[in-house]
């Protein structure tokens, strides 16, 4: 194996240890995996030098970024894109123009810089990370939240921005730059490039997938795949957009695409071990060097950077209708500098704006931002207010029923329409208005409240109920309610939803009146439905569910008497087993009885 081989795989190994470690410590203690994979590359490259070719790994490993934004592109159908062209054309356009007019003006300020070299600073500085805020959207899973929505918007309108930005460099330098045209002529090739690939997508790329699929090699899929994201990417970097845009527009021409889910299966791990590297390489280019000797302007420029952006993040969010809360979050997503910064400043430096130095200071500038935006992300939660959009008042103005059902999710939906559909009065406390707008029009008394309160209960009148239904849908709720109704209410008769056999002996060491486990019917009916189908008669199919259902109980009545659980306090350390589908016996017949592990087990939920 030659040298140069063996350096590959040298480099390549210690990138997967680093991630191995850094990425799973970091999730652990709530950092996310993004600081981990950049503290990673800190540490081999700069810190210990193992990788010294930082900026050669980054341009491949810009690659994830490319398949990122195809993937996201295949979750936004074109009539959705539609719908977010406000926040995108409006928003991400307010939030660009006014953060660069904004930086601008504090770097001539303070800098003496020429008004060209200030510009260009201040667009570049004015865009954000791409990677690192869709990145930190997906840990969250908040990337269809409203708050994750429009910073994609933004994200996706100053992707589109990098076109004029880099159009502007050769017009701001002192000299013209070597072979390049009028404007219109790079405007034109822009469009037309846009318009091919739209074409593409529209005629060419189903029935590629679809001649492809009819040979079911699995392997040609994926590579076609591939192919599709990176001939995207290349058509619009050469026509002077990014390789991110272009994929992004693959994307959401097959977002209606049948094969969409198979080509995000396909993508899948390219994405996320490209992006994982490009992360780290973003830390194995840091330059230590320009860092220690520039450490002051540096120690100052990043948290004013930062700041500066996300005061015109939020007001522009505000300025837009957005909620405190969304425009806070999105202001502690996107404060950083950005990715595609690099290109601006290496192209500027290139043309003679401004110094290559310059360059070097801001790029360090750009990634210890990025370094800091999972922890600004965190941090801004502080600022946040207390949700209030599930916050109704408590009027509890006309309440009291024969039926008092604490939770209406859908257990207690399906319970209530039956009680409400046989004449009963149903009064209804839960604590989510959303639930309780949409239950308005069923006819139901439902009211916004805790029912884990005893002053709410008595204002939803728990006195005059003849039968109190618990219907919450997390175990250590429903005990915590059933535990204050027999303590303040011992004459209310509890009927309780279970969240699995173990709840259901727990409820009834309890002594409620009543429980049903939230699976166990439709389990039984499902069961009974598919012996039908394979043949058995309609009887005899329900001559064996309710021989299941009578064995169950039988089960259920020894291991209650028995003590299975050991009583309440032993409840969460020592959990039922499941035992073999036979008539029940004693314990003392049972001491030989088969194990738990039989094939032929039924231990319904």
């Amino acid at each position: 194996m030659a040298a140069a081989d063996a350096s590959l795989y040298t480099e390549g190994l210690v990138l997967l240890c680093g991630a191995i470690v850094a990425a799973p410590l970091f999730k652990k203690i709530g950092l996310g995996t993004v600081l981990g994979y950049l503290s990673a590359g800190i540490v081999i490259g700069p810190v210990l030098r193992i990788i010294s070719d930082g900026e050669e790994i980054l341009h491949f490993a810009e690659l994830g970024v490319v398949l990122l934004l195809f993937v996201i592109g295949l979750e936004l159908k074109p009539s959705r894109l539609w719908q977010m062209r406000r926040d995108i054309f409006g928003l991400g356009l307010a939030q660009v123009m006014i953060s660069a007019i904004a930086i601008t003006a504090a770097v001539f300020a303070v800098s003496g810089d020429t008004w060209a070299a200030a510009i260009v600073i201040g667009l570049g500085l004015a865009l954000s990370s791409t990677a690192f805020g869709i990145q930190i959207l997906e840990e969250r899973g908040d990337l269809n939240t409203r708050y994750g929505q429009q910073s994609f918007s933004i994200l996706l309108f100053q992707d589109i921005a990098i076109v004029p930005i880099l159009a502007l460099v050769p017009l701001l330098a002192p000299i013209s730059a070597e072979g390049s045209g009028p404007v219109y002529i790079d405007i034109a090739i822009t469009v037309g490039a846009i318009i091919a690939l739209l074409v593409a997508g529209r005629y060419l790329l189903n029935p590629l997938f679809q001649l492809i699929a009819g040979t079911g090699a699995k392997e040609a899929m994926i590579a076609a795949a591939l192919f599709v994201v990176l001939g995207a990417g290349m058509l619009m970097q050469v026509a002077g957009l990014s390789m991110a845009m272009g994929a992004f527009i693959a994307g959401v021409m097959l977002a209606e695409s049948s094969y969409r889910h198979e080509l995000e299966a396909d993508i899948e791990p390219f994405r996320g071990i490209l992006l994982g590297l490009f992360f780290m390489a973003v830390g194995l280019s840091l330059d230590l060097g320009v860092i220690l000797e520039n450490m002051l302007i540096i120690i100052v420029a990043v948290p004013v950077l930062m700041v500066l952006k996300a005061l015109v993040i939020y007001g522009a969010c505000r300025a837009f209708g957005s909620s405190h809360n969304t425009s806070i979050q999105i202001a502690g997503l996107l404060p950083q500098g950005g990715e595609f910064g690099f290109v601006i400043f290496s192209a500027a430096a290139a043309a003679g704006i401004f110094e290559q130095s310059t360059a070097s200071l801001l790029v360090a500038i750009v990634t210890i931002s990025m370094a800091l935006t999972p922890l600004a992300a965190v941090l801004v939660k502080r600022m946040m207010h207390e949700a209030s959009t599930d916050h109704m008042d408590e009027d509890f103005e006309g309440a009291g029923s024969d039926v008092l059902m604490i939770g209406f999710s859908r257990f207690g939906q399906i319970a209530s329409q039956i009680l409400l559909a046989g004449g009963s009065d149903v009064t209804i406390i839960d604590q989510s208005a959303d639930r309780i707008r949409s239950a308005s029009k069923f006819g139901f008394k439902i009211y916004f409240g805790d029912g884990t309160r005893k002053d709410v209960l008595l204002a939803a009148g728990i006195q005059r109920a003849k039968i109190v239904a618990v219907c919450t849908h997390k175990k250590e709720i429903t005990d915590k309610i059933v535990d204050m109704i027999q303590a303040d209410f011992p004459n209310a008769r509890i009927y309780a939803r279970a969240y699995d056999r173990g709840h259901t002996l727990s409820l009834r060491a309890r002594g409620v009146d009543y429980e049903a486990r939230e699976t166990f019917e439709s389990g039984m009916l499902f069961g009974r439905k598919t012996l039908e189908a394979l043949g058995t008669s309609e009887d005899q199919a329900l001559s064996i569910s309710e021989d299941v259902r009578h064995r169950d109980e039988e089960r259920l009545a020894i291991q209650a008497v028995e003590g299975l659980l050991g009583g309440l306090e032993k409840l969460h350390t020592r959990p039922v087993s499941p035992e073999p589908l036979i008539k029940p016996k004693r314990k003392s017949e049972r001491l030989d009885a088969p194990t738990g592990d039989d094939h032929t087990l039924s231990d319904p939920a």
